[in-house]
């Protein structure tokens, strides 16, 4: 049972490392989709075999191997996924890891001789493979990816997103930002962005934060002022919930960490470093926070949010 715990724990740490390493070299391991030089094509989330997309962590690792690796497909399968479809890894692949988080129930004694059941939870890592280490599959799964939207209409179909989750968005000054005491986004005026998607991009980051309300995800942000780590933690939410909104409308996120922003590379690395489990809590809020926004958009009953 304990080489079982180890296991776990092992997990945790051997991905954190990964992404300690990327982030001591000035790269946020995120954003390398964007930087890869395919960016003719449009940036999706790794999506399963039956075109599910993948959530939390797991987009951040399948981005990682996928760039790494130079596969220009999204999709993953398993071994025996491959084989159902009448597929076969080809001899000498390697699978690329994902994570499963699950619980069990433990009876522990409570300290007064009581048994009382208890809920541990555990997270379990196994393989995939990306079609392109795949042979046999059916025809429909080598399709070429579908046409990217014209940039006109992925950034109106943004606009749309954003004015559909009732968010309050004002404009003015130079500071974009969240107002958790007054619950509105400020924006600095459109004309102060690069481009229409560097405005979308920022403002993916500020939707983000404004999920944390009580009355929509509830992540507590009462000490985001006056503690350093507490305010690290946030900005790797909204800098993951935003590379998630990002990829799902086919925008492309600040490739260069704004001024503000900028300082937190290393209070990330604090916190990695003295934390193994924190960067998949980040990537799990961002996840909560990015499929609360899809839920308030007006098709979220017969479109499953991302």
């Amino acid at each position: 049972m304990a080489k079982k715990s180890d296991d776990r724990a092992d997990i945790y740490m051997r991905i954190t490392d990964l992404i300690v390493k990327d982030l001591e070299q000035g790269v946020r391991p995120w954003m390398r989709p964007w930087r890869a030089g395919n960016t003719d094509g449009r940036i999706t989330r790794p999506v399963r075999y039956n075109g599910l997309p993948y959530s939390g962590m797991n987009v951040l690792l399948l981005w990682s191997e996928q760039m790494s690796r130079g596969f220009s497909s999204s999709m993953w399968m398993t071994f025996k996924q491959a084989l159902e479809l009448g597929g076969a890894v080809r001899k000498g692949e390697t699978g690329s890891t994902v994570v499963f988080a699950s619980r069990f129930t433990k009876s522990v004694a409570d300290g007064e001789g009581n048994d009382v059941d208890r809920e541990i939870q555990f997270l379990k890592a196994y393989s995939v493979f990306n079609i392109e280490q795949i042979d046999g599959l059916p025809d429909t799964y080598y399709v070429p990816p579908a046409k990217v939207l014209d940039p006109v209409e992925r950034i109106e179909s943004a606009d749309r997103f954003f004015c559909n989750t009732g968010a309050v968005i004002r404009h003015g000054g130079n500071q974009a930002y969240y107002s958790p005491v007054m619950d509105y986004i400020q924006m600095p005026p459109f004309e102060a962005f690069r481009d229409a998607a560097g405005y979308a991009a920022v403002l993916s980051h500020e939707a983000t934060h404004w999920t944390a309300a009580e009355h929509r995800v509830g992540r507590d942000l009462s000490r985001y002022a006056k503690d350093r780590t507490e305010r690290a933690r946030e900005e790797l939410i909204a800098e993951l919930g935003s590379c998630f909104l990002c990829a799902d409308l086919g925008i492309a996120p600040e490739l260069e960490p704004r001024p503000d922003h900028a300082s937190y590379l290393q209070s990330w690395l604090s916190v990695l470093a003295n934390d193994k489990r924190a960067i998949f809590q980040a990537a799990a809020h961002a996840q909560r926070a990015a499929s609360f926004l899809h839920s308030l958009q007006p098709d979220a009953d017969v479109k499953a949010a991302a």
